[in-house]
């Protein structure tokens, strides 16, 4: 009931700040705003306030905003409405404005989702402060990605405690990260416990190489189960909450990386697990389900490792305000690459999920705390906003590309076009719906 409720709220939330800032656009522009729904299908509430109409509809799945002149026959079917065939044109419908109004009020949807992000990271920081992961102790380090001059950070065992960067002393991972970032350029010595040791890097002098840099080092993760998807061979296998795993097919498993390298490199293959439950030591086997990525198959389980100590630090609203365009900006890029990475077929289509995977990320980090779920609700802000961008009919990014076309045209595109490319962009969005609750269905009863 809980994961329900934060799920409708969140998405009530998200839709409702999108399609504000179609409306505030809209109005801006001196744009007719027939309707502006929350909610597509059949009306529950509504009332009329001026020449708007405010509705709650059947479906919660998105919203929309209705304006003059602006026809779709494929959005119609979706509202629930019939066209307006004898209507007039004004100078107030969609369609006679401008296209830099029009792209306006198309992207301003989108420029909404983005902005509550920043303010939900920002408010976020500047109420609980800056958070840091309590740890210092290096889990492992990509090599691969190191450049020359940084080549010894590799030398760095496993477990290893980072004790000293240059200057600044080490206590949490927000220590590591200002050390690389803060540090002079050129000669760095790092000094490391258990074991001990000092390793010298060259630094370099961009920001963009030291975060290069910091992000080739992952902190310390335990290898104990924080949740388990439902249907996920990790539940049909019998692990559960708070399961930690010692060793794998008679290999010890020290971290969590550990842990998922040898999962990963065994698809389809019955691995035996020794693990602690209770103080118990118990056997489970699982057979990691093949997932494609790339030109090669890896295995996964369907568990999430517990989360790491937080700490977290007093911070003022200028450290506020970049934390929030950071973690935004982040956010972003991490979101893009995994749909770069899921149209270039790096990543299955079998990882896409539905309403219910969205619905268990947002129950678990609610019980996880207020924090937790605001910065999930601010995450999914950002998706939201990346995927309307998406060239395809019916989308925001499909009616910015008809205004695209329109500019480089020096006309628009027929009615009748449109239409056919709205028709086709919405039977694709309907295949990829069908496509993530199949999924997720999947997941769920195996």
């Amino acid at each position: 009931m809980i994961t329900f409720a934060v799920t409708m709220l969140m998405l009530g939330v998200l839709i409702f700040v999108h399609e504000l800032g179609h409306y505030l656009a809209a109005k801006s522009v001196d744009i007719e705003v027939k309707k502006f729904s929350i909610g597509f299908g059949p009306k529950i509430l509504g009332f009329q306030k001026g020449e708007t109409e405010y509705l709650l509809s059947l479906i919660p799945l998105g919203g929309y905003v209705s304006m003059g002149g602006m026809y779709d026959e494929t959005m119609e079917q979706i509202e629930g409405s019939s066209p307006e065939d004898n209507r007039e044109p004004t100078p107030r419908d969609f369609d006679a404005k401008p296209i830099w109004a029009r792209a306006f009020v198309l992207s301003a949807g989108v420029m909404m989702n983005f902005g509550f992000a920043f303010l939900v990271y920002t408010g976020v920081a500047a109420f609980w402060g800056s958070s840091e992961i309590k740890e210092n102790r290096i889990a492992q380090v990509d090599f691969d990605r190191l450049p020359s001059g940084a080549k010894k950070l590799g030398q760095i065992e496993s477990g290893s405690m980072l004790i000293r960067i240059g200057e600044t002393v080490v206590n949490d991972w927000g220590d590591v990260r200002d050390g690389l970032l803060e540090s002079p350029a050129g000669p760095l010595k790092i000094v490391t416990e258990n074991p001990q040791g000092t390793i010298e890097i060259d630094l370099p002098k961009t920001q963009e190489e030291r975060l290069e840099i910091f992000s080739t080092l992952s902190p310390w993760l335990d290898n104990t189960i924080g949740s388990v998807n439902p249907g996920s061979p990790a539940e049909t296998g019998g692990l559960e909450e708070g399961d930690k795993v010692l060793a794998i097919g008679g290999v010890q498993v020290e971290n969590w990386y550990n842990m998922v390298n040898m999962i990963r490199s065994s698809p389809n293959v019955r691995l035996e697990f020794s693990l602690v439950r209770g103080g118990q030591e118990l056997t489970r086997f699982i057979t990691p389900e093949s997932v494609s990525e790339g030109a090669s198959d890896v295995g996964r389980i369907g568990a999430t490792a517990t989360q790491p100590e937080i700490v977290y630090e007093d911070a003022g609203l200028i450290e506020a305000v970049q934390t929030g365009f950071m973690e935004t900006v982040a956010v972003t890029g991490l979101i893009l690459n995994s749909v770069k990475e899921l149209f270039t077929a790096q990543v299955s289509p079998k990882e896409l999920g539905s309403i219910f995977m969205i619905g268990q990320a947002a129950g678990q980090t609610a019980r996880l705390g207020l924090e937790y779920y605001l910065q999930f609700v601010a995450l999914f802000s950002v998706n939201l906003a990346i995927l309307n961008l998406l060239p395809i009919p019916v989308l925001d990014g499909g009616h910015l590309m008809f205004l695209g076309i329109e500019a480089i045209r020096r006309k628009p595109l027929s009615l009748k076009m449109k239409l056919r490319f709205s028709q086709v962009g919405f039977f694709f969005l309907i295949a990829i719906m069908v496509l993530a609750l199949s999924n997720d269905l999947l997941r769920l009863f195996g």
